[in-house]
């Protein structure tokens, strides 16, 4: 393979696995550290696509803002339906077995395309990328990478590093290990452990919108967006282990690499590569990568 198309396709696999990685932290924070199985997940990765679509002619028609200032709307705006979701339906299903779960969170996403498709319909829409970051960068004397890429995996591998930080280094970080080590203990210290894991529940949720906005751009907006991007995150969550930030990192990059080489080299076999993966690496590693933490 050229060494440049080699390049471009190490590029794709970085910003497809730190966009992965965003999604499935979110995932990890609900499912890992809460015990709630979410399999409305990726419906927020869609929310935040429909967001950006939607809130971005606002931002620059009524608030003289730009992508960022849509950004930030789209953030804010899922935090606080993180925080009613949780409060409203989620706070009743930590002490409920995984069936009532997993039921009550499909009916979610059933409620979800269906106000999708009423708010804006089933068509596919496009969402404009900045103007200052719709160039691209040379490699080599031929090839080149849009710079609104790069963009993207900054802004993932930012959100990355604050994640890990707030989780590894922080107060906050240490009460939400412990909550998910043994929550009657965390309660009986004076920690309100409700109040805590609703907001737990609200970052899980705008992490994945966040991601569901810088991929906008990319891939356009359209319904049932967010049924393979599940998929694919529990996988990442399996693979690098329930709970564990560093390892959903670590195998949010290792799927993306399969899959990304995989369609260049195996293209008939691309589709089970990542799935074969998972399996290799339970096999040896029943509780994957990391434990929680």
């Amino acid at each position: 393979m050229d060494p440049g198309i080699f390049l471009i396709h190490a590029l794709n696999a970085l910003q497809y696995g730190l966009l992965l990685f965003l999604v499935a932290s979110g995932l990890t924070l609900i499912f890992g550290i809460m015990g709630i199985i979410n399999l409305a997940h990726g419906s927020f990765y869609m929310i935040g696509a429909y967001m950006a679509f939607a809130l971005g002619p606002v931002a620059q028609a009524y608030l003289g803002g730009g992508f960022f200032l849509t950004l930030a709307l789209c953030v804010a705006a899922a935090l606080l339906l993180g925080y009613v979701l949780e409060a409203v339906f989620f706070s009743f299903l930590y002490t409920r077995d995984h069936l009532q779960q997993v039921l009550m969170t499909y009916g979610l996403i059933l409620v979800f395309e269906e106000a999708r498709s009423l708010l804006v319909g089933n068509d596919v829409h496009g969402v404009p990328m900045p103007s200052w970051l719709a160039g691209t960068v040379p490699l080599g004397d031929v090839m080149t990478y849009p710079v609104y890429r790069l963009f993207v995996a900054a802004m993932a591998l930012a959100a990355a590093a604050l994640l890990y930080w707030v989780i590894a280094r922080t107060r906050v970080g240490m009460m939400v290990r412990a909550g998910a080590s043994n929550r009657e203990m965390i309660g009986s210290l004076g920690v309100n452990i409700n109040r805590l894991y609703r907001w737990v529940f609200a970052a899980g949720v705008a992490m994945a919108a966040l991601a569901g906005a810088l991929a906008a751009p990319v891939s356009s907006v359209y319904p049932g967006m967010g049924h393979g991007v599940l998929i694919v995150c529990f996988v990442v969550v399996v693979i690098g282990g329930i709970g564990s930030i560093r390892g959903t990192f670590l195998a949010a990059m290792l799927v993306a690499a399969v899959e990304t080489f995989g369609q260049v080299w195996f293209p008939a076999a691309a589709g089970v590569l990542v799935y074969l993966l998972m399996a290799t690496i339970l096999l040896f590693r029943p509780e994957g990568l990391f434990r929680q933490g």
